[in-house]
């Protein structure tokens, strides 16, 4: 089967690490790629344990992954992935279709670093992808076509939401999405809190919290609305909500949480340029 059809017959992975491990478990739980037709590499057993763990092939070679996969997932730490793919660079034929998810590596320094004419995207997942619930970002290089990125999206979306956008939105996505989620956890715990406060247990007051988040998210997702408009669906005039949203517009929710996005966008752009 080619690796531009309906779905590659094989998978491979280099660098084992917990994001590439979500990836393939995604991929596996989804169906859409059987654990034997997945290939990881690594230096060592440390991290294959996983993958083995999934029933997915493992080896100690990265030249082998391509060797074997047409498709190839670079999950390496970024300072590393220019030694790894110079070590590969040989065995990269036409054929193949490599992505990478090492945040700041530009699709231009992969490109430089790779044979002519190698079909390249950067993708940007964000931890969630571990619970098959990840919002991921994708772009495609000079020489990747419709196909290829079809097929990775296909194959992405067992993991969460994947779109494709310019490579200017990765270090955005980094902010909003990767630091993002850091950032809804700092709320939920808040959100916790304040019930604990108010005298609820907090292990139900977390739970509670947490299935909250989930729910509005769901909603937001499912029925296309704009916050405004399902947060102006729960105020009623005089009610709880309008009193608790202007103790959060007193307290400065809406401008702390953008200037949050703003300052690790910012951060991500200057670890790039780095």
């Amino acid at each position: 089967m080619a690796a531009t059809g309906p779905g590659p017959r094989r998978v491979g992975f280099v660098g084992a690490g917990r994001m590439a491990g979500a990836i393939a478990q995604g991929l596996i739980r989804a169906g859409k790629v059987e654990a034997q037709h997945i290939l990881a590499s690594a230096p060592t057993d440390k991290n294959l344990c996983h993958f083995q763990a999934l029933g997915c092939r493992t080896t100690h070679s990265n030249q082998e992954v391509l060797q074997s996969c047409l498709l190839v997932i670079f999950a390496t730490k970024p300072h590393i992935l220019p030694a790894v793919l110079a070590e590969v660079a040989p065995v990269v034929t036409a054929e193949h279709i490599l992505v990478s998810v090492a945040a700041g590596v530009s699709l231009s320094t992969l490109e430089e670093l790779l044979p002519p004419h190698t079909r390249v995207l950067r993708v940007l997942p964000n931890l969630p992808c571990m619970v098959q619930e990840g919002a991921i970002v994708m772009t495609r290089g000079r020489h990747v076509g419709s196909s290829e990125t079809k097929l990775l999206q296909h194959l992405l979306e067992a993991c969460g939401r994947c779109e494709e956008v310019p490579e200017a939105y990765i270090d955005i996505h980094t902010g909003l999405s990767g630091s993002g989620v850091a950032f809804v956890c700092t709320f939920s715990e808040a959100l916790a809190e304040g019930a604990v406060k108010m005298g609820m247990p907090s292990g139900l007051a977390h739970r509670i919290a947490a299935q909250t988040l989930l729910g509005t998210a769901k909603m937001l997702l499912h029925e296309g609305q704009h916050p405004a408009q399902l947060r102006s669906d729960v105020c009623t005039p005089g009610g709880t909500t309008i009193y608790g949203l202007h103790a959060l517009e007193r307290g400065g929710l809406r401008a702390a949480t953008m200037s949050a996005v703003e300052a690790a966008t910012c951060r991500a752009k200057e670890l790039s340029r780095n």
